[in-house]
């Protein structure tokens, strides 16, 4: 069974840090380029980073760039998202979810594209 579980959300103040991890089981995880994508309430879904199967590279959406950092570690098939300079805006339902594309380089994620999901962890900063 595949499963996507996201850990690591919670409150925290504008300016501080969070970081949000994705535990993958039950699929071939050095295939899968893994994506991180956030829903605030009345706001379409977003995607926010993405990182390669193939060669570890990386991609941002453009609120995000400069502030998160995406990695994973294969060996233990998590992947991290680090999220400093937090903003209010950035309050939201982060999902982790998981594309089989085992060559392609990174590009920002797009939600069609994606083949499984998380359950969501929420993410609150306060001002």
């Amino acid at each position: 069974e595949v499963q996507l579980v996201e850990s690591g959300g919670g409150l925290v103040q504008a300016g501080g840090s969070l970081r949000l991890s994705c535990a993958a089981s039950g699929f071939t995880f050095e295939d899968y380029a893994i994506g991180w994508f956030r829903q605030a309430p009345g706001k379409e879904c977003e995607g926010v980073s993405c990182i390669s199967a193939s060669d570890g590279s990386t991609a941002y959406a453009d609120s995000v760039k400069g502030r998160f950092t995406i990695s994973r570690d294969n060996a233990k098939m998590i992947e991290y998202l680090q999220m400093n300079s937090l903003k209010p805006e950035d309050t939201a339902v982060y999902y982790c979810a998981a594309k089989w594309d085992p060559a392609a380089k990174a590009v920002v994620p797009r939600e069609y594209e994606y083949d499984y999901w998380g359950q969501g962890t929420q993410v609150t900063v306060s001002s």
